[in-house]
């Protein structure tokens, strides 16, 4: 806030007589924006600048008749380097004094404690300052960003401002859990008891992270990534632009408004007005606590990771993309003798003719000819030595639905081993085992249907411990 020169050093004091009683050259003028309150001058005045003092990190500007004192002689006083925008013309100064105008006056309080200030007007950009709760902030104007988004998904009502801190630190805030209002000069009194709670290091640190899912965390540390689960987002989403907690794990979506985070013990705050209450476990675990409406505890772990889901995600479609690729370049044709033709094209379709010795028992009747591969699955370590790796291939079917069949493959010089997975083998979206009775089939690769190799019997390419033709009968 603006500081009185009545309190400065000898130094500075004997500097301001001076000037008070001479003359001076001016540095030019600028525009207040954030009000004085000794004497009341109100932001939006344009102001004669005399001196820069980088030391005292002040201006030496100009009083205004209008503000000065009865009987006063007083004609200087300084301001703080982050309230004035200076101009070097005075013609500049009263042009962006027009244009401040329909906010000079406007100053907003927080509603929300931890609210952030932004470095870009969007939710994603980097936070630049933590707002405590009944904190004061200067408007400087509308700025066009990108709305948060509310627990229901829909775009908050409200509008991203530039705004100024009483440090000085300038940036963007959105207004959903701003109070605006207007001051004409003089002390700029909140309507709030101050809160002087000091600085919570884990605190803010917990605030400056994304938290996932605990699921996602054992995804990042097996490296094993279910992208249909990843493409959920589960999280728990503190709050800070809105005053909404947000607990999102799969099956459950709960909502905690509250007026503010208080520390509750070592490790551990609540959310002030809700049963929510979070801990922090470990460097990269949180625990996150709540009454379920039965009245028990329920208690959820989430993580925070090394790297964004969004980054994650694109890094496993590239994995998958390079593993069809390599199907495809290998084949794009596969035939068997005894169970057709499978055909894959270059965006991942494939079509499977000739299979009907696989229907009902491995392929549903429902499926048709064509479908879409996903390179989905992993791998056991004990499998990895002996196949290549698994996929599904998800079958068009009458009425619309996928029919997915999961497989093991093996690419050899003359073409592709599969064997079918069944769900028994599988674990989350790793294959852990094989099946008791494994059905293995064997396709020669050619580029064109019309190359397919001539032979009396593909179970002639087929261990004998290692085949099943038809394991139902």
């Amino acid at each position: 806030m603006v500081t009185n020169y009545k309190g400065r050093v000898c130094l500075t004091a004997a500097l301001l007589f001076v000037l008070f009683l001479s003359s001076c050259s001016r540095l030019g003028y600028g525009v207040l924006l954030w009000s004085a309150e000794d004497p009341p001058v109100p932001s939006g005045t344009v102001l004669p600048v005399y001196i820069r003092s980088n030391i005292e990190q002040v201006w030496v500007v100009g009083l205004p008749r209008e503000y000065r004192a009865p009987g006063t002689v007083i004609d200087k006083f300084e301001i703080p380097l982050s309230n004035l925008e200076l101009l070097r013309s005075r013609r500049r100064a009263e042009e962006r004094a027009e244009q401040f105008a329909p906010f000079a006056l406007v100053y907003a309080e927080t509603l929300q404690d931890g609210l952030p200030i932004r470095e870009r007007p969007e939710n994603t950009a980097r936070r630049v300052y933590r707002l405590r709760l009944g904190e004061l902030v200067k408007i400087l104007g509308p700025a066009r960003g990108i709305a948060p988004i509310s627990t229901t998904g829909e775009p908050l009502d409200g509008q991203w401002y530039e705004v100024l801190t009483s440090d000085g630190t300038l940036g963007y805030c959105f207004s959903f859990r701003l109070r605006l209002f207007e001051h004409q000069g003089g002390p700029l009194l909140a309507a709030y008891d101050e809160i002087l709670d000091e600085e919570d290091d884990e605190l803010e640190w917990i605030l400056s992270r994304h938290w996932h899912a605990e699921q996602y965390g054992i995804m990042a540390s097996t490296r094993r990534y279910d992208l249909d689960d990843l493409s959920q987002h589960w999280h728990f989403d503190l709050g800070q632009e809105t005053g909404v907690a947000r607990i999102r794990p799969r099956d459950l979506d709960r909502s905690f408004s509250y007026s503010r985070i208080r520390s509750a013990g070592s490790q551990t705050w609540r959310f002030e007005g809700t049963s929510l209450q979070m801990s922090l476990r470990s460097e990269n675990t949180l625990a996150v606590q709540f009454t379920e409406e039965s009245g028990m505890l329920r208690t959820l772990l989430f993580v925070t990771l090394s790297n964004s889901v969004d980054n994650i995600i694109v890094s496993e479609v590239t994995r998958r993309e390079a593993l069809f690729r390599s199907i495809y370049d290998h084949g794009p044709v596969y035939i068997s003798n005894n169970y057709g033709t499978l055909v894959f094209q270059e965006n991942g379709q494939f079509t499977w003719t000739g299979n009907t010795l696989l229907v009902p028992q491995i392929i549903p009747a429902s499926a048709l000819r064509s479908g879409v591969l996903d390179m989905r699955l992993y791998l056991a370590p004990a499998l990895s030595d002996t196949y290549t790796g698994a996929f599904t291939l998800h079958f068009d079917a009458i009425g619309g639905q996928s029919a997915p069949v999961d497989f093991m493959y093996t690419l050899d010089s003359q073409g592709m081993r599969i064997e079918h997975v069944p769900q028994t083998s599988l674990d989350g979206v790793t294959v852990s085992r094989r099946a008791s009775s494994p059905l293995v089939i064997f396709f020669f690769r050619t580029e064109r249907p019309e190359d397919r190799p001539r032979t009396e019997s593909i179970l002639d390419e087929a261990p004998a411990h290692d085949f099943l033709l038809n394991p139902w009968d």
